[in-house]
């Protein structure tokens, strides 16, 4: 149970301190308790804590997120990354008048029942194949495919040809553990989806000014046709935003047909917490990002390193700051390469660490993060760590 964070660092109930790699799974990308983003939260707090109705700081996240990302003319916040891919479907499926949707073996897209369908992470780890309470009737137009295969995708267009309203991608994977796309991989998503009048959707939840700035659609080249976020864009407060083209964003209610709301959309605190976030690393964008890749590089070759010197198998992917070590000799690049690798002894690795003070994500199916809190000496003592562990194991 944890009691606090600072930085770098958590503090358990017991008094222990660790140094943290997940990050509340993301978001924290200034580390704990980063001063701009309390100062933010505690005077919008002053202000109010919820009004139903928009404020000016909904108004300022959503042009930093629109200046961040061009291919989201307009953006509609929302509470959470799972009601954002919802709702972006939704659209999707209003705009295209068709009913199937492409997902991908290991992406998850939230926990909504549509999108429960082999989803990677937390379903991977406890060997779940969907969830209960899920009817068959729920996923039947949900198609899912293999990661980094054209083909498959080709396929799919082909036997359920003008049929599939949208392609859902996470463009870097983080829930089969970090798999980043192969060279030309989503150029071809982009370029099929296109060509069969179906709508390209990049969740970015995830990667989105954590990879890149502007996302992986920075870093990739690539323009998607919507958009989610989520994560980062709150600050470490409960958020979720989804947009695209305002010929698209025109058709949510009220303007449009298709409807969408929430009570605590737009919360102001998690706005101030965003805007405050943002504003931090759009300044900063020139240095922050090369200094925190740099700083994972190093992070990830010395535990690899300290592995194999013990002799156990091991590779590693990394993209920016996301990076996740895979207990396994071959590569990884889709959840069929992911889930035989050797998840008891991840477990024992992940048991070693957390002894020695360090907090990695408890499972191989899930990405591990770096923040600008972290420091060389925190990347050193991870190492050692490492290499202890690694030791022990060996022997």
């Amino acid at each position: 149970m944890i009691v606090s964070g600072q930085g770098a660092r958590m503090t358990d109930a017991d008094g222990n301190r660790y140094i943290d790699y997940v990050l509340s799974w993301g978001p924290l990308m200034l580390g704990h308790c980063a001063p701009e983003v309390v100062e933010a939260v505690i005077e919008a707090a002053h202000k109010g804590t919820s009004f139903g109705a928009s404020t000016p700081a909904e108004a300022d996240l959503a042009e930093q997120v629109i200046e961040a990302f061009p291919s989201m003319e307009k953006v509609r916040f929302v509470s959470s990354g799972t009601e954002a891919t919802m709702s972006a479907i939704r659209l999707a499926r209003a705009a295209t008048s068709r009913k199937y949707i492409v997902k991908f073996e290991g992406c998850y897209h939230g926990h909504s029942d549509a999108l429960l369908v082999k989803a990677g992470s937390g379903v991977a780890t406890f060997g779940i194949p969907g969830s209960a309470g899920v009817p068959e009737e729920f996923v039947k137009f949900t198609l899912a495919l293999p990661y980094n295969n054209v083909a498959a995708l080709e396929e799919a267009f082909a036997k359920f040809k003008d049929q599939i309203a949208c392609v859902i991608i996470e463009p870097v994977v983080g829930n089969m553990g970090c798999v980043p796309p192969k060279p030309g991989y989503l150029e071809a998503v982009r370029s099929l989806t296109a060509r069969e009048g179906s709508l390209l959707i990049f969740d970015e939840v995830m990667t989105g000014f954590r990879v890149s700035y502007g996302g992986a659609q920075e870093l990739y080249n690539i323009k998607p046709d919507l958009t989610t976020l989520g994560k980062v864009i709150g600050g470490g407060l409960p958020v979720g935003a989804y947009g695209g083209p305002a010929t698209l964003m025109n058709q949510i209610s009220p303007l449009g047909p298709v409807y969408q709301a929430g009570t605590l959309s737009g919360n102001p605190l998690a706005m101030a917490a965003g805007l405050a976030m943002l504003k931090t690393l759009g300044t900063g964008r020139k240095t922050i990002y090369p200094a925190l890749n740099a700083l994972a590089g190093k992070l990830v070759a010395g535990v690899s390193e300290a592995a194999r010197a013990n002799g156990i198998a091991i590779t590693s992917n990394q993209v920016g700051s996301m990076f996740t070590w895979f207990f396994t000799d071959h590569e990884v690049f889709d959840w069929d390469t992911a889930a035989p690798c050797n998840t008891e002894l991840f477990g024992r690795f992940h048991r070693g660490m957390l002894d020695a003070g360090v907090w990695l994500p408890p499972s191989q199916f899930e990405a591990a993060f770096l923040s600008t809190a972290h420091t060389a000496t925190d990347i050193d003592d991870t190492i050692a760590a490492a290499r202890a562990v690694f030791a022990g194991i060996h022997g």
